[in-house]
């Protein structure tokens, strides 16, 4: 792929990924990373989880922002313009659609089935969106165990994600990580 066509190929697989992202975006972050760091190798596993990382500490709507970092990667400001427009423009749209649709036919016998359908579905996508970032991050023995150690204390105790990343940053910007 030539360098100019690979911000249009990176919006129109974000386009075709936001438009089937049950769950939120972070359920296609998988293809995304095998999109970006395998098939095109633009950026490293590493940078791809270091821009997770930045993303998810910081409060908001932050796959925008995840998304835009992945753009301005291939294609500085235009890039990260276009890959933020992409990957929200379609799912606002059918939110709206889907929304008015919904509340049209509000009472209806069919809306708890396909509400029940997609819990499965969605849960499933993050699962393994979580699975994928878990790999990515893990460069070495010390932040694998870091990893394992932080998804068992996350799903064994009622602790405050926020002081686990405290914690993870301390430990990173000592040099520890």
């Amino acid at each position: 792929m030539s360098a100019a066509s690979a911000p249009l190929a990176l919006t129109a697989h974000l386009l075709v990924l936001s438009s089937i992202s049950f769950g939120g975006f972070p359920t296609v972050l998988p293809d995304v990373r095998h999109f970006v760091v395998t098939t095109h190798g633009w950026m490293t596993d590493q940078d791809f989880s270091q821009f997770f990382a930045i993303a998810q500490s910081i409060p908001g709507p932050n796959m925008i922002l995840m998304m835009g970092f992945v753009g301005w990667k291939v294609w500085g400001i235009p890039g990260a313009i276009a890959s933020s427009m992409a990957t929200f423009g379609p799912p606002c749209a059918m939110y709206f659609a889907a929304y008015r649709l919904w509340y049209r036919f509000r009472g209806a016998p069919w809306q708890p089935t396909v509400r029940n359908g997609l819990v499965p579905v969605t849960i499933g996508l993050v699962i393994a969106s979580g699975t994928v970032m878990a790999r990515a991050a893990d460069t070495g023995p010390a932040a694998a165990a870091m990893t394992v150690a932080v998804a068992t204390l996350m799903l064994s105790t009622r602790l405050n994600p926020l002081w686990v990343l405290l914690a993870g940053g301390a430990l990173g910007g000592f040099g520890l990580l």
